[in-house]
């Protein structure tokens, strides 16, 4: 097993254990895009690490300003394979897919720092005591490094499908090099995010025991209210790692706010475990031309977030086209 950096125990419990809601972060690559990053790519925003990674840095930076308990890094599409197809070799690969992690730790380490470092500078002691007065509403943030699914590598939209058509064994080869890598680079924990089939998700669980210690939260994408993606009940999803220890949390992502509601309900009837929740704008995605049409739920997101967590939702975030000033809402409305 690779050298584990980050932490050694259930960090999502910690913060459920003090606060109602642990916060997400939102979108990366729409904050990477009003930088003028141009993502229409087959890496999308991890193409971002080749060019300019100063600018993942800062979206990173701005989420933790605005309230985020915990940043998902910039390797969800980031894989040896998809890096290979580039030119780089496989070390080049494992290096900048390490850097995902390393990136968002430093824009944690130096959030906290400045929090800290300003509180004691206006007469509140030293900063250790700076530190634990923040940390009296906000724990310290965390860093979830992403592992999203095979289609997301396909870069062909089938991480809204899952029918592969691939063995357990191409999927456990795949997801193993980097997943050892997010590990050894320090992430806090894993998140599994927009998985689209239970043969994935399965894959994910079972290698995740190669690595005892590390965390997960598992997130699927929705066909509709009651199953995923490739159309597997989700109260047979929930039911299927209710016993797993090292999945820490359950839930979805990415997929339209109206489904979100009723989804929580089938989740928390078939699962004892925290329910994270973190949709899109609520606009369609296109895959072929890779971009996003019709209305988005943007000015009554936080709304919607209060009605997820009356169902049950205790992880509160958003996805594509998701910004800063909507997790702020959040954090403004359960850490005032």
């Amino acid at each position: 097993m690779e050298k584990f950096n980050g932490a050694t125990h259930n960090v999502i419990e910690d913060i459920l254990q003090k606060h109602e809601i642990m916060v997400l972060d939102g979108a990366m690559a729409t904050e990477l895009e009003r930088h003028g990053c141009d993502l229409n790519d087959s890496l999308w925003s991890a193409r971002v690490l080749l060019s300019q990674p100063e600018l993942i840095y800062q979206v990173h930076l701005d989420y933790y300003r605005a309230g985020a308990d915990c940043a998902t890094t910039s390797s969800y599409q980031a894989t040896v394979d998809g890096f290979r197809k580039r030119g780089l070799s496989e070390e080049e690969a494992l290096k900048l897919i390490k850097s995902t992690v390393e990136l968002a730790r430093k824009a944690r380490d130096d959030y906290w720092e400045q929090e800290g470092t300003g509180a004691a500078q206006e007469g509140n002691g030293d900063l250790a005591s700076a530190r634990g007065a923040n940390s009296a509403n906000r724990p310290k943030p965390l860093v979830a490094a992403s592992i999203g699914p095979y289609g997301a590598y396909l870069a062909d939209g089938s991480e809204y499908v899952g029918n592969y058509g691939v063995s357990d064994e191409v999927l456990t080869e795949f997801h193993r090099t980097r997943m050892a890598a997010v590990i050894e680079a320090g992430a806090d924990l894993l998140a599994f995010e927009t998985v689209p089939s239970l043969q994935e998700a399965r894959v994910l669980d079972a290698l995740l025991k190669e690595f005892p210690g590390v965390y997960a939260w598992l997130s699927f994408s929705l066909k509709n209210e009651t199953a995923i993606s490739e159309g597997t009940p989700l109260a047979e999803c929930a039911a299927a790692f209710a016993q797993s220890e090292q999945i820490a949390a359950i839930g979805m992502n990415c997929a339209p706010g109206a489904v979100v509601t009723e989804a929580i309900k089938v989740l928390r009837a078939h699962s004892q475990k925290p329910i994270i929740v973190y949709p899109n704008s609520g606009e369609s995605y296109n895959p072929e031309t890779k971009t996003w049409h019709g209305e988005g739920s943007c000015p009554s997101f936080l709304k919607e977030a209060e009605g997820w967590y009356e169902a049950g939702a205790r992880i509160i975030g958003g996805c594509c086209r998701t910004s800063p000033q909507q997790i702020e809402a959040i954090a403004r409305k359960w850490r005032a």
